[in-house]
């Protein structure tokens, strides 16, 4: 997990959270199940019947006597929290692929550029011809200055994990690095296990 995938799930979780635990409130209050089952709402917590309002008459006449700052200030705040929600979630729907890769270094030599996917189906064929290799994808991440791989292998029943991890990396890896010219290519690699049909013993 990377470190911008645990901020976002972690983000989501705890707004998730919040947003659990305020409607349960409300929804207590709008049933009446504090009082028919005898429980006690949080200190403070102004919904506890159904004829409860969240700000009264008294409240709305204070908050609206603080000046002319008041209503400003607090419409300014929820544009605030909105431009920033607005902002991460153009952030989350950003893409996340480099596009095209400078081919001979930064700046590219000759204006030469390749193409993320292009690079992609060209490690994944020569990762899905190594020995004990049943399937392999590949997918290219990250910046173009600074791109990453991530690699989903499938091995035979019978493939070593150790031994496709070395042929990935003295093969299509380091083949990739060269053809590119890129002095670092880091590579996520995730290995699994095909499943066979079971054996039927007479």
């Amino acid at each position: 997990m990377t470190p911008r995938s645990a901020l976002n799930r972690s983000l989501l979780a705890l707004a998730g959270l919040v947003l659990l635990g305020g409607g349960l409130l409300i929804l207590f209050a709008g049933l009446g199940l504090y009082r028919r089952y005898d429980l006690v709402p949080p200190a403070g917590w102004p919904l506890s019947t159904p004829d409860d309002v969240l700000l009264s008459s008294a409240d709305r006449a204070r908050w609206s006597s603080q000046g002319w700052w008041w209503w400003p200030a607090v419409i300014a705040a929820l544009a605030l929290a909105a431009l920033l929600a607005l902002g991460w979630l153009l952030a989350q729907l950003s893409r996340r692929r480099p596009g095209t890769l400078p081919v001979g270094g930064t700046p590219p030599q000759e204006g030469v550029q390749l193409r993320d996917r292009a690079l992609g189906d060209a490690i994944a064929t020569e990762a899905g011809a190594l020995p004990e290799v049943e399937h392999a994808a590949v997918h290219i991440t990250g910046r173009p200055a600074r791109p990453r791989t991530s690699v989903r292998l499938t091995l035979t029943p019978l493939g070593a994990p150790g031994a496709a991890l070395g042929a990935l990396c003295e093969g299509p890896l380091r083949t990739a690095r060269r053809s590119t010219g890129l002095s670092d290519l880091p590579a996520d690699v995730r290995l699994q296990i095909a499943r066979h049909p079971p054996h039927r013993a007479e």
